[in-house]
């Protein structure tokens, strides 16, 4: 259940960890740091990632606007309201000040352009929506494919996916980014790049199938720069 600003309670012996995300911004807002900081703990890793993916490795420059994204959620907290998730609130924060920054290099056109994205080329009956993978095992097969053999851990395979990401057109880059580093769904990322559910999912339909033939070539000939 939902905390209710006016109700100003005992929160002490609460189980945090079981809170939706929506619920620790409310504790917090109520004076309990603990849900901050259950709440950072929850998503630092994949926003970090989330910039520093975007930022082609400029962990100066990530780090920057991963504090300022942070500093942001304190200063709102006591007017968050949970009119979306909390995820989509964060991302949305996270994508407004990549833009700014991306602005002030004189390169927001270029980054955010919806020109880039064109047909998708796509059989409409093997995506119909995000839910279609359990119809379309082939579909789900290749994703799971993709995902095990671009382990992280393996410098290697890590090294190949960094390049065939930076491949990608900048708004592929986006969308593959929210949903790979911070699990997001579909339905979301649209919200947070503002377009329409159709087109988020064509972009990340395309960024699949390039990276797929990408890693194919440079983990079959062993190219990994």
């Amino acid at each position: 259940m939902l905390v209710e600003p006016s109700k100003q309670r005992d929160l002490q012996g609460l189980n945090l960890r079981e809170q939706s995300d929506e619920e620790l911004m409310q504790y917090y807002a109520l004076g309990n740091f603990h849900a901050f900081e259950c709440l950072y703990l929850r998503h630092k890793g994949p926003l970090f990632r989330y910039f520093i993916r975007q930022l082609s490795g400029s962990s100066a420059t990530a780090e920057d606007l991963y504090q300022e994204v942070w500093s942001q959620v304190i200063k709102h907290a006591q007017h968050y309201s949970v009119k979306a998730k909390f995820t989509t609130w964060l991302y949305t924060l996270a994508r407004n000040k990549l833009i700014d920054h991306l602005r002030h290099r004189n390169v927001h056109e270029q980054v955010f352009d919806d020109k880039l994205v064109v047909g998708t080329g796509f059989d409409e009956k093997q995506s119909d929506t995000e839910s279609s993978d359990a119809n379309h095992p082939e579909q789900a097969s290749q994703v799971r494919l993709l995902s095990a053999e671009v382990q992280y851990n393996q410098a290697h395979t890590a090294q190949a996916l960094k390049r065939c990401v930076e491949g990608l057109t900048l708004q592929q880059q986006e969308c593959f980014l929210l949903k790979e580093e911070a699990g997001l769904t579909t339905e979301v990322i649209a919200e947070i790049v503002v377009c329409n559910y159709e087109a988020c999912k064509s972009r990340l339909r395309k960024a699949y199938v390039q990276l797929r033939e990408c890693l194919d070539h440079k983990l079959g000939a062993g190219v990994w720069e």
